[in-house]
């Protein structure tokens, strides 16, 4: 037990440091970008005199690592501070538009992760068959594509032809719960897409590598059935693997959204952070960014912490 409270701290201590890392890069990345927020929001009419009084207003006058001292303090007291564009607290923007993200993740993982654990069992039930080479295929070929194109195929085909689905996800706060559902169903196929092929494969892969351990040679020799031996035997002490790439996946499905929320018009956190980016509203891109590197590294220390629970001996690697 103090192993894994050592390990846990040692970790959180990387994230944190991590976490700084890329709050720098952030910052540093959007300073770099062309154009001005104070000469877009007056316009071109503007003159040189409003704006600097307003780049004074907006603290923007100030030199980039003194404003990002500030903005570093803040965040570490919970302030995310105001939007430069609209003046609205950062907080409040986020707030709506993260639980829209956390939804369209949760239905693509209550998607992807039954379906990725029952190819990945079946696969390695009929391995070799013509069910496995195909299965393998079908996975690669998706993962091989990029998201925006997995997701304008599927809108070709399930909303324009087919007309099952609509293409835009224009989701709102009031709208009933089945109806969300409903509109997200294109972005979370999308993602069930991308990352299915990952965990279904880390699952056969797993299970094929038990399936020649000498207590699996003896399930066989007492004849018992493959599919008991696989599900009974092979696939709980192959949990290790399984759950890791699990949770790195959800990961990626929290921090991945942003591609398929633009295509998708969907108002969630990727779609808030390509807006401000364009409208180089650098506090909100850093809390976003803060958001998306924060999820990934937590997401990740709960997957090494439940590959420990699962198989104690990761915590003596000799």
């Amino acid at each position: 037990m103090p192993q894994l409270v050592k390990m846990v701290a040692q970790r959180l201590a990387l994230g944190l440091l991590t976490l700084f890392v890329v709050s720098l890069i952030i910052f540093l990345g959007v300073e770099l970008l062309p154009g001005d927020l104070t000469q877009a929001i007056l316009g071109q009419a503007a003159t040189p005199e409003t704006v600097a009084a307003f780049r004074r207003e907006l603290g923007l006058d100030l030199p980039p690592h003194t404003r990002y001292l500030e903005w570093l303090g803040d965040i570490v007291q919970g302030d995310l501070g105001r939007s430069l564009a609209n003046g609205r607290e950062i907080s409040e923007l986020i707030s709506w538009r993260l639980y829209n993200t956390l939804f369209l993740a949760a239905i693509a993982a209550v998607i992807a992760v039954p379906l990725a654990l029952v190819l990945g069992v079946m696969a390695a039930l009929y391995r070799n068959s013509l069910f496995d080479r195909i299965v393998n295929v079908s996975t690669l070929t998706s993962i091989s594509f990029p998201e925006f194109f997995v997701a304008y195929i599927l809108i070709l085909f399930l909303s324009v032809n087919a007309g099952w689905f609509p293409s835009i996800s224009n989701v709102g706060s009031e709208m009933p719960f089945w109806d969300r559902v409903y509109r997200c169903i294109l972005p979370a196929l999308t993602l069930t897409l991308v990352v299915v092929a990952h965990m279904m494969r880390m699952t056969r892969a797993a299970i094929i590598n038990l399936l020649a351990s000498p207590y699996i040679e003896m399930a066989n020799l007492k004849g018992l059935s493959r599919t008991r031996i696989i599900v009974r035997h092979a696939l709980p002490n192959a949990l290790a693997p399984i759950i890791n790439v699990i949770v790195i996946n959800l990961a990626y499905l929290v921090v991945g959204v942003v591609v398929v929320e633009v295509v998708f018009v969907y108002p969630g956190m990727g779609q808030l952070l390509v807006d401000s980016v364009s409208k180089r509203d650098i506090p909100v891109v850093q809390s976003t960014s803060m958001f998306f590197a924060g999820a990934f590294v937590l997401l990740n220390l709960l997957a090494d912490m439940l590959a420990i629970v699962t198989n104690p001996r990761l915590l003596h690697p000799k």
